[in-house]
Protein backbone atom coordinates (compact mmCIF):
# COMPACT_ATOMS: atom_id res chain seq x y z
CA UNK A 1 0.00 0.00 0.00
CA UNK A 2 1.51 3.86 -1.00
CA UNK A 3 -1.58 5.36 0.08
CA UNK A 4 0.66 8.48 -0.39
CA UNK A 5 -0.73 12.06 -0.64
CA UNK A 6 -3.64 14.33 0.08
CA UNK A 7 -6.88 11.91 -0.04
CA UNK A 8 -4.95 9.18 -1.00
CA UNK A 9 -4.85 7.57 1.84
CA UNK A 10 -8.78 8.28 2.41
CA UNK A 11 -9.86 6.72 -0.77
CA UNK A 12 -6.77 4.06 -0.17
CA UNK A 13 -8.69 2.83 3.06
CA UNK A 14 -12.11 3.01 1.16
CA UNK A 15 -10.51 0.30 -1.72
CA UNK A 16 -9.12 -1.61 0.99
CA UNK A 17 -12.46 -2.01 2.93
CA UNK A 18 -13.87 -3.30 -0.03
CA UNK A 19 -11.08 -6.00 -0.58
CA UNK A 20 -11.76 -7.09 2.68
CA UNK A 21 -15.30 -7.53 2.39
CA UNK A 22 -14.64 -9.71 -1.04
CA UNK A 23 -12.10 -11.80 0.92
CA UNK A 24 -14.35 -12.62 3.37
CA UNK A 25 -17.14 -13.16 0.84
CA UNK A 26 -15.35 -15.10 -1.60
CA UNK A 27 -12.62 -16.56 0.44
CA UNK A 28 -9.52 -15.91 -0.03
CA UNK A 29 -6.91 -14.03 2.14
CA UNK A 30 -4.16 -11.66 1.55
CA UNK A 31 -1.55 -9.18 3.36
CA UNK A 32 -0.40 -5.64 3.70
CA UNK A 33 2.02 -3.07 3.82
CA UNK A 34 2.31 -0.34 4.53
CA UNK A 35 4.58 2.55 2.98
CA UNK A 36 4.55 6.02 3.65
CA UNK A 37 6.22 7.62 0.24
CA UNK A 38 4.97 10.55 -1.15
CA UNK A 39 5.03 14.52 0.11
CA UNK A 40 5.52 14.81 3.57
CA UNK A 41 8.45 11.98 3.63
CA UNK A 42 10.01 13.93 1.09
CA UNK A 43 9.73 17.35 2.89
CA UNK A 44 10.66 15.66 6.35
CA UNK A 45 13.81 13.98 4.56
CA UNK A 46 14.34 14.51 1.63
CA UNK A 47 14.00 10.90 0.16
CA UNK A 48 11.31 10.34 -2.71
CA UNK A 49 11.91 6.40 -3.53
CA UNK A 50 14.78 4.96 -2.88
CA UNK A 51 16.17 1.85 -4.79
CA UNK A 52 16.06 -0.08 -2.19
CA UNK A 53 12.41 0.52 -2.04
CA UNK A 54 11.83 -0.79 -5.45
CA UNK A 55 13.97 -4.10 -4.44
CA UNK A 56 11.33 -4.32 -1.78
CA UNK A 57 8.39 -4.28 -3.88
CA UNK A 58 9.81 -7.06 -6.39
CA UNK A 59 8.55 -9.20 -3.45
CA UNK A 60 4.76 -8.56 -3.35
CA UNK A 61 2.10 -9.57 -5.68
CA UNK A 62 0.82 -6.30 -6.49
CA UNK A 63 1.20 -2.76 -5.37
CA UNK A 64 -1.90 -0.03 -4.68
CA UNK A 65 -1.66 3.64 -5.02
CA UNK A 66 -3.67 6.11 -3.69
CA UNK A 67 -2.66 9.60 -4.90
CA UNK A 68 0.80 11.37 -5.75
CA UNK A 69 1.13 15.14 -5.61
CA UNK A 70 1.59 17.75 -2.83
CA UNK A 71 1.34 21.62 -2.76
CA UNK A 72 4.34 22.38 -1.19
CA UNK A 73 6.28 20.44 -3.48
CA UNK A 74 6.96 21.50 -7.41
CA UNK A 75 5.17 19.47 -9.84
CA UNK A 76 7.07 16.58 -11.25
CA UNK A 77 9.14 15.86 -8.51
CA UNK A 78 7.15 13.57 -6.89
CA UNK A 79 5.62 12.22 -10.12
CA UNK A 80 8.63 11.22 -11.72
CA UNK A 81 10.44 10.39 -8.36
CA UNK A 82 7.58 7.85 -7.41
CA UNK A 83 4.60 6.95 -10.15
CA UNK A 84 7.26 7.07 -13.52
CA UNK A 85 10.07 5.13 -11.20
CA UNK A 86 7.75 2.30 -10.47
CA UNK A 87 6.75 2.31 -14.07
CA UNK A 88 10.03 1.79 -15.55
CA UNK A 89 12.01 0.09 -12.96
CA UNK A 90 9.33 -2.47 -12.60
CA UNK A 91 8.89 -2.73 -15.91
CA UNK A 92 4.98 -2.06 -15.72
CA UNK A 93 4.83 -2.06 -19.39
CA UNK A 94 1.19 -1.74 -20.03
CA UNK A 95 -0.92 1.40 -18.88
CA UNK A 96 -4.56 -0.13 -18.45
CA UNK A 97 -7.46 1.86 -19.00
CA UNK A 98 -11.37 0.81 -18.51
CA UNK A 99 -13.85 3.67 -20.33
CA UNK A 100 -17.21 2.10 -19.27
CA UNK A 101 -19.84 4.31 -17.90
CA UNK A 102 -21.95 3.30 -15.28
CA UNK A 103 -25.44 3.43 -15.68
CA UNK A 104 -26.91 6.52 -13.21
CA UNK A 105 -24.14 8.39 -14.13
CA UNK A 106 -25.17 11.29 -16.19
CA UNK A 107 -23.06 11.48 -19.00
CA UNK A 108 -21.69 14.73 -20.76
CA UNK A 109 -22.54 13.21 -24.55
CA UNK A 110 -26.19 14.08 -25.37
CA UNK A 111 -27.81 10.59 -26.32
CA UNK A 112 -25.42 8.44 -25.13
CA UNK A 113 -25.84 5.57 -22.02
CA UNK A 114 -23.67 2.67 -20.86
CA UNK A 115 -24.48 0.71 -23.99
CA UNK A 116 -22.77 3.20 -25.90
CA UNK A 117 -19.82 3.65 -23.52
CA UNK A 118 -17.51 -0.09 -22.84
CA UNK A 119 -13.97 0.18 -24.39
CA UNK A 120 -10.55 -0.15 -23.03
CA UNK A 121 -7.30 2.20 -23.80
CA UNK A 122 -3.96 -0.35 -24.01
CA UNK A 123 -1.37 2.89 -23.24
CA UNK A 124 2.29 1.54 -23.93
CA UNK A 125 4.15 2.75 -20.23
CA UNK A 126 7.41 2.68 -20.17
CA UNK A 127 8.53 4.44 -23.52
CA UNK A 128 7.81 7.94 -25.71
CA UNK A 129 8.80 10.55 -24.75
CA UNK A 130 8.52 10.29 -20.79
CA UNK A 131 11.35 8.31 -21.39
CA UNK A 132 13.66 11.42 -20.03
CA UNK A 133 16.03 11.64 -23.38
CA UNK A 134 17.28 15.10 -23.85
CA UNK A 135 18.06 17.88 -22.70
CA UNK A 136 19.21 21.31 -22.89
CA UNK A 137 21.61 23.63 -24.37
CA UNK A 138 22.23 27.66 -23.60
CA UNK A 139 19.59 26.99 -20.44
CA UNK A 140 18.82 30.80 -19.67
CA UNK A 141 19.79 32.52 -22.71
CA UNK A 142 18.32 33.81 -25.95
CA UNK A 143 19.74 31.18 -27.70
CA UNK A 144 18.19 28.55 -25.19
CA UNK A 145 17.73 25.18 -26.83
CA UNK A 146 15.34 22.23 -25.13
CA UNK A 147 15.03 18.65 -26.84
CA UNK A 148 12.65 15.81 -25.30
CA UNK A 149 13.27 12.33 -27.43
CA UNK A 150 10.65 10.06 -28.67
CA UNK A 151 11.95 7.00 -27.70
CA UNK A 152 9.83 3.73 -29.66
CA UNK A 153 11.43 0.64 -29.78
CA UNK A 154 9.93 -2.55 -31.94
CA UNK A 155 9.68 -4.76 -29.16
CA UNK A 156 7.87 -2.34 -26.69
CA UNK A 157 5.25 -1.34 -29.01
CA UNK A 158 4.65 -4.64 -30.43
CA UNK A 159 4.26 -6.29 -26.65
CA UNK A 160 2.35 -3.61 -26.05
CA UNK A 161 0.21 -4.65 -29.37
CA UNK A 162 0.36 -8.13 -28.10
CA UNK A 163 -1.32 -7.38 -25.22
CA UNK A 164 -4.25 -5.48 -26.59
CA UNK A 165 -4.73 -8.40 -29.43
CA UNK A 166 -4.74 -11.04 -26.06
CA UNK A 167 -7.50 -8.34 -24.88
CA UNK A 168 -9.61 -8.09 -27.52
CA UNK A 169 -10.53 -11.53 -27.59
CA UNK A 170 -10.45 -11.78 -24.21
CA UNK A 171 -13.35 -9.27 -23.81
CA UNK A 172 -14.98 -11.09 -26.81
CA UNK A 173 -17.07 -8.26 -27.59
CA UNK A 174 -16.34 -6.12 -30.94
CA UNK A 175 -13.46 -8.07 -31.58
CA UNK A 176 -11.97 -4.93 -32.80
CA UNK A 177 -8.86 -3.16 -31.73
CA UNK A 178 -8.15 0.33 -33.01
CA UNK A 179 -4.09 1.76 -33.27
CA UNK A 180 -4.75 5.24 -32.42
CA UNK A 181 -1.18 7.37 -33.81
CA UNK A 182 -0.04 10.24 -35.95
CA UNK A 183 1.49 8.09 -38.90
CA UNK A 184 0.97 11.10 -40.93
CA UNK A 185 3.32 13.77 -39.12
CA UNK A 186 5.58 11.01 -36.92
CA UNK A 187 6.73 9.40 -39.55
CA UNK A 188 9.35 7.06 -38.02
CA UNK A 189 8.17 6.34 -34.26
CA UNK A 190 4.24 5.27 -35.54
CA UNK A 191 5.51 3.68 -38.93
CA UNK A 192 6.89 1.25 -36.29
CA UNK A 193 3.74 0.85 -34.61
CA UNK A 194 1.60 0.76 -38.04
CA UNK A 195 4.21 -1.91 -38.85
CA UNK A 196 4.10 -3.97 -35.18
CA UNK A 197 0.27 -3.32 -35.38
CA UNK A 198 -0.76 -5.01 -38.80
CA UNK A 199 2.41 -7.74 -38.71
CA UNK A 200 1.50 -9.12 -35.56
CA UNK A 201 -2.26 -8.88 -36.24
CA UNK A 202 -2.12 -10.44 -39.78
CA UNK A 203 0.01 -13.03 -38.44
CA UNK A 204 -1.40 -13.77 -34.89
CA UNK A 205 -4.87 -12.28 -34.59
CA UNK A 206 -6.31 -13.11 -38.07
CA UNK A 207 -9.91 -12.90 -36.55
CA UNK A 208 -9.53 -9.65 -34.66
CA UNK A 209 -10.68 -6.34 -36.60
CA UNK A 210 -7.92 -3.91 -37.21
CA UNK A 211 -8.84 -0.20 -37.00
CA UNK A 212 -6.88 2.80 -37.50
CA UNK A 213 -7.61 6.24 -36.47
CA UNK A 214 -5.38 9.07 -35.99
CA UNK A 215 -5.06 11.04 -32.62
CA UNK A 216 -7.35 14.13 -33.46
CA UNK A 217 -9.69 12.10 -35.40
CA UNK A 218 -10.00 9.30 -32.18
CA UNK A 219 -10.47 12.44 -29.99
CA UNK A 220 -12.97 13.63 -32.10
CA UNK A 221 -15.00 10.29 -32.54
CA UNK A 222 -14.48 9.44 -28.91
CA UNK A 223 -16.50 12.39 -28.55
CA UNK A 224 -19.20 11.77 -31.21
CA UNK A 225 -19.09 8.12 -31.80
CA UNK A 226 -17.67 6.28 -28.90
CA UNK A 227 -19.68 3.17 -29.43
CA UNK A 228 -17.32 2.35 -31.94
CA UNK A 229 -14.42 1.46 -29.95
CA UNK A 230 -13.62 -1.52 -28.26
CA UNK A 231 -9.70 -1.77 -27.61
CA UNK A 232 -7.87 1.26 -28.14
CA UNK A 233 -3.45 0.59 -28.40
CA UNK A 234 -1.46 3.72 -28.43
CA UNK A 235 1.82 5.12 -27.64
CA UNK A 236 2.81 6.80 -23.79
CA UNK A 237 2.22 10.31 -24.45
CA UNK A 238 -0.85 10.16 -26.80
CA UNK A 239 -2.72 7.50 -24.44
CA UNK A 240 -2.06 9.86 -21.10
CA UNK A 241 -3.72 12.31 -23.21
CA UNK A 242 -6.79 10.35 -24.49
CA UNK A 243 -7.53 8.30 -21.77
CA UNK A 244 -8.32 12.08 -19.58
CA UNK A 245 -10.96 12.31 -22.59
CA UNK A 246 -12.36 9.21 -21.88
CA UNK A 247 -12.51 10.15 -18.49
CA UNK A 248 -14.66 12.79 -18.73
CA UNK A 249 -17.53 10.63 -21.49
CA UNK A 250 -17.42 8.06 -18.46
CA UNK A 251 -18.36 11.07 -15.59
CA UNK A 252 -15.35 11.99 -14.58
CA UNK A 253 -12.25 11.75 -12.79
CA UNK A 254 -13.77 10.13 -9.85
CA UNK A 255 -14.65 7.28 -11.50
CA UNK A 256 -11.36 6.42 -13.62
CA UNK A 257 -9.39 3.80 -12.34
CA UNK A 258 -6.39 2.02 -13.73
CA UNK A 259 -3.35 -0.33 -13.82
CA UNK A 260 -0.14 -0.13 -14.54
CA UNK A 261 0.44 -3.56 -15.68
CA UNK A 262 3.94 -5.94 -15.79
CA UNK A 263 1.99 -9.57 -16.70
CA UNK A 264 4.67 -11.27 -15.50
CA UNK A 265 5.97 -9.08 -12.41
CA UNK A 266 4.56 -6.91 -10.17
CA UNK A 267 1.88 -4.01 -11.46
CA UNK A 268 0.39 -1.20 -9.77
CA UNK A 269 -3.04 -0.33 -9.46
CA UNK A 270 -4.36 3.42 -8.60
CA UNK A 271 -7.19 6.01 -9.49
CA UNK A 272 -6.04 8.28 -12.01
CA UNK A 273 -7.20 11.41 -9.66
CA UNK A 274 -5.03 13.49 -8.19
CA UNK A 275 -4.62 14.45 -4.71
CA UNK A 276 -7.17 17.07 -4.24
CA UNK A 277 -5.24 18.37 -1.20
CA UNK A 278 -8.01 21.13 -0.29
CA UNK A 279 -10.33 18.08 0.64
CA UNK A 280 -8.19 16.60 2.96
CA UNK A 281 -9.31 14.67 5.88
CA UNK A 282 -12.85 16.26 5.09
CA UNK A 283 -14.54 12.43 3.94
CA UNK A 284 -15.94 14.54 0.97
CA UNK A 285 -14.63 12.48 -1.75
CA UNK A 286 -15.98 10.12 -4.23
CA UNK A 287 -13.63 6.53 -3.69
CA UNK A 288 -15.11 4.93 -6.54
CA UNK A 289 -12.27 5.16 -8.94
CA UNK A 290 -10.32 4.06 -5.76
CA UNK A 291 -12.32 1.17 -5.14
CA UNK A 292 -12.45 -0.07 -8.73
CA UNK A 293 -9.00 0.14 -9.43
CA UNK A 294 -8.92 -2.53 -6.10
CA UNK A 295 -11.26 -4.35 -8.01
CA UNK A 296 -8.64 -4.25 -11.68
CA UNK A 297 -6.03 -5.72 -8.93
CA UNK A 298 -8.22 -8.66 -8.05
CA UNK A 299 -8.50 -9.75 -11.54
CA UNK A 300 -4.42 -9.14 -11.87
CA UNK A 301 -4.13 -11.78 -8.99
CA UNK A 302 -7.06 -14.26 -9.83
CA UNK A 303 -9.08 -13.69 -8.27
CA UNK A 304 -11.60 -12.97 -11.06
CA UNK A 305 -14.97 -13.80 -9.18
CA UNK A 306 -14.10 -11.27 -6.62
CA UNK A 307 -13.09 -8.76 -8.94
CA UNK A 308 -16.40 -8.93 -10.48
CA UNK A 309 -18.74 -8.93 -7.14
CA UNK A 310 -16.56 -5.29 -7.46
CA UNK A 311 -17.39 -4.25 -10.38
CA UNK A 312 -21.13 -5.60 -10.45
CA UNK A 313 -21.22 -3.56 -6.66
CA UNK A 314 -20.52 -0.35 -8.32
CA UNK A 315 -22.77 -0.79 -11.06
CA UNK A 316 -25.78 -1.74 -8.80
CA UNK A 317 -25.19 0.99 -6.20
CA UNK A 318 -24.82 3.69 -8.76
CA UNK A 319 -27.63 2.75 -10.88
CA UNK A 320 -29.70 2.62 -7.72
CA UNK A 321 -29.78 6.31 -7.71
CA UNK A 322 -28.70 6.90 -3.93
CA UNK A 323 -25.45 8.94 -4.64
CA UNK A 324 -27.20 11.38 -6.16
CA UNK A 325 -24.08 13.54 -7.43
CA UNK A 326 -20.83 12.06 -7.66
CA UNK A 327 -18.62 15.70 -6.64
CA UNK A 328 -17.30 16.25 -3.60
CA UNK A 329 -19.22 17.34 -0.59
CA UNK A 330 -22.43 16.35 -2.75
CA UNK A 331 -22.71 12.64 -2.48
CA UNK A 332 -25.11 12.24 0.24
CA UNK A 333 -22.66 10.29 2.05
CA UNK A 334 -19.18 10.57 3.24
CA UNK A 335 -16.03 9.06 1.56
CA UNK A 336 -16.26 6.50 4.40
CA UNK A 337 -20.31 6.06 3.68
CA UNK A 338 -19.84 5.02 -0.16
CA UNK A 339 -17.07 2.49 0.69
CA UNK A 340 -20.00 0.99 3.18
CA UNK A 341 -22.54 1.14 0.29
CA UNK A 342 -20.00 -1.13 -2.04
CA UNK A 343 -18.27 -3.63 0.87
CA UNK A 344 -22.26 -4.12 1.48
CA UNK A 345 -22.88 -5.11 -2.05
CA UNK A 346 -20.02 -6.94 -2.31
CA UNK A 347 -21.49 -9.13 0.28
CA UNK A 348 -24.81 -9.49 -0.74
CA UNK A 349 -23.86 -10.35 -4.49
CA UNK A 350 -21.56 -13.76 -2.76
CA UNK A 351 -24.35 -14.47 -0.72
Amino acid sequence: MLPGDGIGPEVSAEALKVVEAAADTFGFSYETETYDFGGDRYLATGEILPDSAIEEFRDYHAIYLGAIGHPDVAPGVLEKGILLKVRFDLDQYINLRPIKLYPGVPCPLVGKGPEHIDFVVVRENTEGIYTGAGGFQYKGTPQEVSTQIHVTTRFGAERAVRYAFDLTQRRNRMKQLHLVAKTNVLTFVHDTWWRAFNEVGEADYPDIKREYAHVDAACMWFVKNPEWFDVVVTDNQLGDIITDLGAVIQGGMGLAASGNLNPDGVSMFEPIHGSAPRYTGQGKINPLAAIAAAGMMLDQLGETVAAEAVESAITNVLGSGKIKDLGAGRMGYTTSEVGDLIATEVKSIGK
